[in-house]
This record gives C-alpha cells, structure tokens and sequence, in this order.
C-alpha cells in the first residue's frame, strides 16, 4: 500500500489559549508534492469529529493558496482556518516579519492578510465583498426550527441573509439567556437551511459577559457535517456586514461566540475603507495545538 505525507498542524482559532477556539487541520503541501481533489476529501473526511474543517496550503507562482475542505464537501471560503493557518505561519516565520499585508489566494479570488502579530498577536483577514441576498426565511418557520416555537426572535430587529463567503442568516435573539440555551435539531436544522438556501445560521444577542463587548453569537453549520461552530470569521463578517447596513457598526467591535457564558471565543472585526467601500475585515489569534505529519493511505 502506497502512501502520502504531508506536514500537518491541529491549530485552534479565536483564542490565546484560554478558551476552546475552533480547532482547524492545517495540511501544509510542499512545493515537491501534489494533492488531488479526492485526496483532500480524504483527509477532512478522516478529520470528522477531530477538528471542523481542514485548510491545504500549497504555493503556487510564489503565492500562497488555500482550500477549505468539511468532512462533507469542498467549502469556498472558512475564515477560521484562515486564522489558523496564517497566524502560525507569521508567527512562526520570520520572513514575515516585516509584511503587514499578504496576498492569498482563495476560490473566490485573492484577498489580504493583514499581519498584527507584532502589535496585538492576531492577524486579520478581509471578508470577501458581501451580497445581500434579496430573500429571508419565514419568521414562524424559523423560530420553531431554532427555538421548538418559543418566540425568542427579536422581531425588531431585521433578520437578513448576507453572504460573506458563506450564505449566512442571521437571526436577532430577544435575550442573552434565549441566545445562550438555544438546542435546535441538527437534521431539522439542516434541512431548514437546504429548502431555504442557507449555508449556515448565525444567532446573536445584545449583551455579553465582557464590558468591551456589545453582542454574543452562535453559529451553527449543520450543512458541513457538525451542528455549531464555536468561532467563525465568516459567519461574523456577514454579521458585520449587517450591522454597517443599519449604522450600527463602529470602527472595531470585539465578538464573544459560542454557548459557555464564561468562557467565550474572541472575534475582532473592523471597518475598512477599500477602494472606496467599506468592508470588513475579521481577526484573532490562534493557539498550536498539534504539530506532525499526516499520512495518507491510498
């Protein structure tokens, strides 16, 4: 039996240590080695229930590239595995000492790193552009999928759909309590989001456990084979997205996520101007959990 072996990292997002971040697989291909399509289905496969979804990093022409693979399908855009990823590689590489903005290259097009690693152990990475999708999932039909009917949807607020990388609805929640004890079925969920065109549900609430930070969210992706993500880039660049929409949006704002009330993930984001739009731009650090090679088996 043949096999390949790549450089491989098990490296948690959102977090300095203290709290459980969003663990990534990070797969490094050397510039002498190739990985196929199937191959990285493979791997992230292989990877269900040990990390939520797996970046490749490969070099090509001299500029880095990155796919994004769940244990279900190929995934255009994962923003914590680009935390992930490029925050151990400036923080481990001196080449990059000197870089404040790095070009990568996604499915979608290139788009910027920024390296803080220095000023404040993060790196930031830039949403892609969003669309605000012109349809919404029904209210009623929403609240008893996520909530079993308890009417816990904030209906003075907007629920949107924005997708900044992955089609994301968002869903005002009336309270911190209601946000934090939400359960929902995850194959109710997942079949809520297919009929409705949905990659993943973003709850959130006003109010939150640090005084720096003004909201609370949750993320769930049951479409990508796990029912919540702990901690989100783009799940929370769309959100950002939704709060410049309505004004609301300063020119940074820190993010608590996930369901522990004392011990939630970090998000920063910021608002940028970028050829003369706003965009955003979402970062954190990350923590090296595991580090060793990878074999594959074909």
């Amino acid at each position: 039996m043949n096999k390949k072996t790549f450089a491989f990292k098990k490296i948690d997002a959102f977090t300095d240590g203290k709290s459980s971040g969003n663990p990534a697989g990070c797969v490094f291909v050397g510039e002498n080695q190739s990985v196929a399509e199937t191959e990285m289905q493979t791997i992230a496969t292989q990877l269900k229930g040990f990390v939520n979804e797996t970046a490749f990093m490969t070099k090509e022409n001299g500029e880095i590239r990155l796919r994004y693979y769940s244990s279900e399908c190929e995934v255009e855009f994962c923003g914590h595995a680009t935390i992930a990823i490029m925050h151990n590689l400036l923080s481990e590489n001196p080449d990059f000492t000197g870089s404040d903005e790095i070009p990568i290259r996604i499915n979608a097009g290139t788009i910027p790193v920024f390296n803080r690693v220095q000023e404040e152990n993060a790196v930031y990475i830039m949403a892609p552009s969003p669309e605000f999708c012109d349809y919404k999932p029904d209210a009623c039909e929403t609240d008893s999928v996520l909530f079993d009917g308890a009417n816990l949807i904030d209906c003075s607020k907007p629920m949107e759909v924005i997708n900044a990388g992955l089609r994301t609805l968002i869903v005002p929640v009336v309270s911190p309590e209601g946000c934090l004890g939400c359960s929902p079925d995850s194959e109710k969920l997942r079949n809520f989001c297919i009929n409705n065109h949905v990659d993943i549900v973003l709850i959130y609430s006003v109010s939150a456990k640090y005084e720096e930070c003004l909201y609370r969210t949750r993320v769930f992706a049951p479409r990508f084979g796990y029912l919540e993500d702990p901690a989100t880039g783009s799940g929370n660049a769309a959100f950002g997205y939704y709060l410049m929409k309505y004004g609301l949006m300063p020119d940074s704002l820190l993010i608590e996520q996930s369901a522990d009330r004392e011990n939630p993930n970090l998000i920063k984001l910021r608002k940028i101007s970028r050829d003369g739009t706003g965009r955003i731009i979402f970062g954190g650090s990350s923590v090296l959990r595991i580090s060793g090679e990878y074999s594959l088996y074909l």
